[in-house]
């Protein structure tokens, strides 16, 4: 018997748009979120600042249905990789139903930051954690920003462009270890000598989680909120010392109401960017990365001349 099933949305479409000032970005995105929401029946969700976010809902009118997301800056600005993680999380909950989402955010020069860097990682990373995802995500760049890296990478990130005849493919893109190799991802700020360091192997995991605990009860967690440090830290220091190397260490800053945890192994990892995708319900191994961001504020993976280095944060 032949069952003709109804057709599945798209998955993750990240296209780029060259917008100088806002009647040039009104004038690109508005007829592309009209027709996304006639063709699909997608929701269009705003990462703008105020005054671009009110001139598309007095374009558009009650023509489409506006909602906001989670603005950037007040995510865990200082890495990329940690905010495409929420942005995924944000999304698969908008998307749970099945219906499409059709995202604008636009380059905010404020999170540049010393190089541009936060915009290289966190568009690479998007296309990692939001793959698969029905949403289609409209960015909007000027052709000259300050930082060179900032243009360079949301040409070479995006795998579309969106012009005045529609979507186009984008001979230029390339995939997130690509274009990471030119820029590798810097580390997270200093944060001075930590309040407790240990070496650990396989078998003193347990000194791990202790140790972890009690900064949480430093940090007075609430027991839930607690847990889950553990819990994410456990996962990351088990990685280390399981596929990095025989023995890692462990540094933890305890603060009240925030929580610090660095692990560090003197391995080497292809791709920073892991974890930021959820493990195919088959997959017997590798959800631990996942599995940590899933519990904390903030997870950052980095390369060092030492190793590996993964940060997590969790605020009480």
């Amino acid at each position: 018997m032949k069952v003709n099933a109804a057709p599945r949305p798209p998955g993750f479409r990240h296209a780029l748009v060259h917008a100088d000032d806002p009647v040039e970005l009104l004038a690109a995105v508005a007829p592309a979120a009209r027709a996304a929401a006639r063709d699909t029946g997608a929701r269009v969700a705003l990462d703008l600042p105020a005054p671009l976010e009110q001139a598309l809902h007095d374009e558009l009118g009650d023509e489409v249905e506006l909602g906001r997301l989670t603005s950037l800056t007040s995510s865990a600005r200082e890495s990329g990789q940690t905010v495409a993680a929420w942005r995924a999380r944000e999304l698969r909950a908008l998307t749970s139903s099945g219906r499409p989402v059709f995202v604008v955010g636009a380059h905010d020069p404020d999170l540049d930051g010393v190089d541009g860097g936060f915009w290289v990682e966190l568009e690479a990373a998007l296309n990692i954690s939001l793959a698969g995802l029905p949403v289609l995500q409209v960015c909007a760049y000027p052709r000259l920003p300050v930082h060179g890296a900032v243009g360079e990478s949301a040409v070479v990130n995006h795998p579309l462009r969106l012009r005045a005849s529609g979507l186009t493919e984008n001979p230029r893109h390339r995939p997130p270890a690509e274009v990471l190799a030119a820029l590798p991802i810097a580390p997270p700020h200093l944060l001075g000598p930590p309040d407790l360091t240990l070496s650990y192997n396989t078998f003193e995991l347990s000194r791990v989680r202790d140790a972890v605990t009690e900064a949480a009860r430093v940090c007075r967690f609430d027991t839930a909120r607690g847990e889950d440090m553990v819990q994410a830290v456990n996962e990351v220091a088990t990685n280390a010392v399981e596929h990095g190397s025989p023995e890692a260490g462990l540094s933890v800053w305890a603060r009240d109401g925030e929580l610090v945890c660095e692990v560090q192994d003197s391995g080497a990892i292809a791709l920073p960017l892991i974890g930021l995708a959820p493990p195919h319900p088959s997959q017997a191994r590798g959800r631990g990365t996942w599995i940590a961001r899933q519990l904390c504020d903030s997870l950052h993976v980095w390369r060092a001349p030492d190793g590996t280095h993964v940060r997590l944060l969790s605020r009480a």
